[in-house]
């Protein structure tokens, strides 16, 4: 998955997180803003040649 596509994806997942929040669903989107997190951290552990 190119760069692109991981800050779509994880752009999508954190605004799902919130519409979730608004709405009352706080177990769905504390899992939903943890995914998140989690996603925009894997990249930067990778050490670039």
């Amino acid at each position: 998955m190119n760069r692109l596509h991981k800050d779509i994806l994880t752009g999508l997942v954190f605004v799902t997180g919130v519409i979730e929040f608004i709405s009352g669903d706080f177990i769905i989107s504390s899992a939903l803003f943890a995914a998140t997190t989690f996603a925009s951290n894997m990249g930067s552990k990778q050490k670039k040649p």
